[in-house]
């Protein structure tokens, strides 16, 4: 009988230990089938910019875990207003845990849908949400790489008009702009002259026939440079930048890219067949890298909840891609980037 009764106590021991190790299992395999879904702005996720450079992020972010694309993280087209609240819905409604935007104009419906949920994890990337526990931000400051473009502009510029075109008016454009005309004024009286700036919004982010109208509008005025800060609006902008470059090889116009190195944008067949190009050089936005950091951190259970990041030249969140700068106006950027770094200029926001 005692042989018996010693038998059965092993036997439940056996069985706690078993069940422990299976609820250990239970929550790795929780944690390794977390959802991370991502909310694009308006514009399509290849709209060559901020939608595309967010997705490839966490697309190899997902294939650096071996986790299955629309299984375990997946992307959301916005293409109309409405959309901004139903698919941050339909992101809950399909059980993913951690939504990020793309999209500071969808940031009410984030809050909202945070306050809903609790136990989710939301992020906005390029707006600014503070005071919610389950809910990060990140903002990045793109009036620096638009300054060094300005520097660009100013000493590249032949007719001294240069040309800004924006998505929507808004604090993340109006952060391009005002960085973008400081570097233009600063690089026009380095060089004791005066440039002046065209700046017009086309309302819309997805919309390259307004960008191209825009951009023809400016051409003609005069501008031979281009800076669109407009997504997949600024499509328009390289379209009608291709056109004028193919049917009048004397008067060389020019674009700078944004979000991206859009350099493969500005392809055009020269007058004797050979390849030129006419992206000036690109501000680039690590949004790849911010949507990766929130993956990473709410895969890992340790999500940044509550807190705002901030992703500038020093973080190398921005930048500014070569391109065909001539060495003059590399070494006037160069010298700007190293004084933004260490904080002897500062770039204003609006």
């Amino acid at each position: 009988m005692k042989k018996f009764l010693v038998s059965l106590l092993f036997l439940a021991s056996c069985a706690v230990l078993v069940g422990c190790s299976q609820t250990s299992g239970e929550k790795k395999t929780e944690k390794e089938t977390s959802k991370i879904a991502l909310v694009l702005g308006f514009g399509g996720v290849d709209d060559r910019s901020f939608n595309q450079a967010g997705w490839e992020g966490l697309e190899a972010w997902g294939k650096e875990k071996q986790l299955t694309a629309k299984k375990d993280f997946t992307y959301i087209e916005t293409n109309n207003p409405e959309d901004n609240s139903t698919n941050i819905d339909q992101a809950i409604k399909n059980g993913f845990t951690t939504i990020i935007s793309l999209s500071y104009l969808q940031a009410e419906e984030l809050k909202n849908a945070a306050k809903a949920n609790p136990e989710l994890n939301f992020a906005l990337v390029d707006g600014e949400i503070t005071g919610k526990k389950n809910i990060s931000s990140a903002t990045f400051k793109d009036q620096e790489s638009a300054y060094l473009a300005g520097l660009a502009a100013a000493y590249t510029t032949k007719s001294n008009k240069v040309g800004f075109i924006g998505g929507m008016e808004g604090p993340v454009i109006q952060r391009f702009q005002s960085g973008f005309e400081a570097g233009v004024k600063a690089g026009a009286d380095a060089q004791n002259k005066d440039v002046a700036v065209n700046v017009q919004y086309a309302a819309s982010y997805d919309s390259p026939d307004k960008g191209k109208a825009i951009a023809a509008s400016m051409y003609k005025d005069g501008a031979d440079i281009l800076y669109q800060a407009a997504g997949s609006t600024g499509a328009g902008v390289f379209q009608e930048a291709k056109a004028r470059n193919e049917n009048d090889y004397s008067k060389k116009v020019w674009v700078i890219g944004v979000d991206r190195d859009q350099e493969d944008e500005g392809d055009y067949k020269l007058e004797n067949g050979e390849m030129g190009n006419f992206t000036l050089t690109s501000t680039k936005k690590n949004v790849g890298a911010a949507v990766k950091e929130f993956a990473e951190t709410a895969y890992n259970e340790k999500f940044p909840g509550g807190k705002h990041l901030t992703f500038g030249l020093k973080e190398e969140g921005v930048d500014l891609t070569k391109g065909q700068l001539s060495d003059e106006a590399a070494k006037a950027v160069a010298e700007a980037k190293e004084k933004i770094i260490s904080g002897e200029l500062t770039v204003p926001e609006k």
